[in-house]
């Protein structure tokens, strides 16, 4: 089998696996708040935590992939993410699990930069975007599936089970990078670690980020406002280093930036949602994690069937109009959410779904193209790295603006029956605030329509 052919393989059961089990423990967040006894807020970061610990260390892990070899970093990626997943089997307690979910994230951090770069570099200009949408498809696949197999496991075999049902999985990947490729791709060989930038840009994020889900009191404002100021000392010690962790140059390229910007924006507006609808299923209506995991199947199933379309569509025109038209059709879908409450008909969350997922369906794989094809070869992992980034800080802003939203509607609080109209407010607000982030993200995209395709630096 050629190179490409297995690389692409492995990269797209990583990007199912590792959104897999992202996807199916949300489903279960329910089961495990009443099995924990966690409030509102707490429940929220059984996701949030895993994806906090991939913003931390998803840029240190593109250069670390660049020096030490895209398989190497795979390697290390997927072993940390087995062995962490086998421990939150055997959680006995909230504070137990929510460390495994951490471990998880910095596995995941080094599996999405190196996963993209090994795509990237193994394909050739004219056949990238194709790659990249089939890879795409996995998370869209692992994304569609996951409630679906997630809500299954949790009714009938409780949560564990959707981590011993991965397992084995995770553990054919690593046999398969170690056995079937042998290409490392070192890009970065020669150029030393900046251990600086990265502790810098570790702490500033992680203040940043916390402080913003704490923005209801003192503490959290003071967070936020010390998170941004390490980050402009981070931006101010890259731009001096001769070999950063994060070139912040590449972001003088319009089509970088935009695009990149464009994708936070859209991960912020649209990640949480998932989160909404399910509480919206399990809590308001009263069903099951089954039956809710069988209608959160709409939206990733839309995008499973768009993406690939999309990424072909990519390599003959513009892809920043194509995430353009994807975020107006996200927009309309969180115009819909908006309005749900008790008695909102299923047919119409089921169509605000489908636009949802047409939306995102059609953005992903075209953003990703334009940034990956907005740098040199050499500096794929680095544009992996800022592909990656930008989706987890969207993420887990996404979810740390429903928990202030929470904070602030419902307070700490446990999801019962008597909190239930708070939910929906809350659920409210936060889809209006969503759909002006997705009218961003449209207008990001096309601002970088006419920009030079490419700048290199020395």
């Amino acid at each position: 089998m050629k190179l490409e052919k297995i690389v692409l393989i492995v990269a797209t059961l990583t990007s199912f696996f590792t959104v897999f089990l992202s996807s199916a423990v949300m489903v279960a967040v329910p089961t495990l708040a009443s099995e924990f006894g966690m409030s509102n807020i707490v429940q929220n970061w059984v996701t949030m935590l895993f994806f906090l610990a991939v913003a931390i260390f998803t840029i240190p892990s593109g250069q670390l992939s660049g020096k030490f070899g895209l398989k190497k970093s795979m390697i290390f990626g997927s072993s940390v993410y087995i062995l962490s997943s086998i421990a939150a089997i055997f959680s006995i307690n909230s504070e137990i699990f929510l460390i495994c979910r951490l471990v998880q994230g910095i596995g995941v951090s080094f599996l999405n930069v190196a996963s993209m770069a090994m795509v990237v570099s193994a394909f050739s200009p004219q056949e990238r975007g194709k790659a990249i949408g089939i890879n795409v498809t996995g998370v869209y696949l692992a994304t569609s599936t996951s409630p679906v197999i997630g809500g299954f496991l949790n009714f009938h075999f409780g949560w564990r089970s959707i981590f011993l049902t991965s397992v084995p999985f995770l553990i054919l990947i690593l046999v398969l990078l170690i056995t079937e490729i042998k290409e490392e791709w070192v890009t970065m060989g020669d150029v030393p670690i900046d251990w600086k930038g990265s502790i810098v840009y570790s702490l500033g994020i992680l203040l940043f980020i916390y402080g913003f889900t704490r923005l209801d009191e003192s503490t959290g404002i003071i967070l936020t406002v010390i998170g941004l100021i390490v980050l402009g000392v981070f931006v101010a010690l890259e731009l001096r280093e001769k070999y950063p962790v994060f070139d912040v140059k590449f972001f003088k390229n319009p089509k970088f930036s935009s695009a990149n910007f464009a994708a936070l924006t859209a991960y912020l507006a649209t990640f949480a949602v998932t989160t909404i609808v399910n509480y919206h299923l399990q809590y308001i209506r009263g069903y099951d994690s089954q039956m809710a995991g069988i209608i959160l199947l709409v939206a990733p199933l839309i995008q499973v069937i768009m993406a690939p379309i999309s990424g072909r569509l990519s390599d003959k025109i513009n892809p920043q109009k194509l995430a353009a038209i994807g975020m107006f059709f996200g927009a309309i879908s969180l115009a819909m959410l908006s309005m749900l409450n008790v008695s909102t008909p299923l047919w119409f969350l089921i169509i605000a779904m489908v636009s949802h997922g047409l939306g995102f369906g059609i953005f992903s794989s075209p953003n990703t193209n334009a940034i990956m094809g907005s740098v040199p070869q050499k500096d794929t992992p680095v544009a992996s790295a800022s592909v990656a980034t930008m989706r987890v800080i969207g993420q887990t802003m996404s979810m740390g603006m429903l928990t202030l939203v929470f904070a602030f509607v419902m307070g700490n609080v446990p999801m019962i029956e008597k909190y239930f109209p708070l939910l929906i407010t809350s659920s409210q607000i936060t889809c209006l605030i969503c759909m002006v982030l997705c009218a961003a993200s449209v207008f990001a995209s096309l601002v970088g329509i006419k920009s030079k395709e490419m700048l290199e630096f020395n």
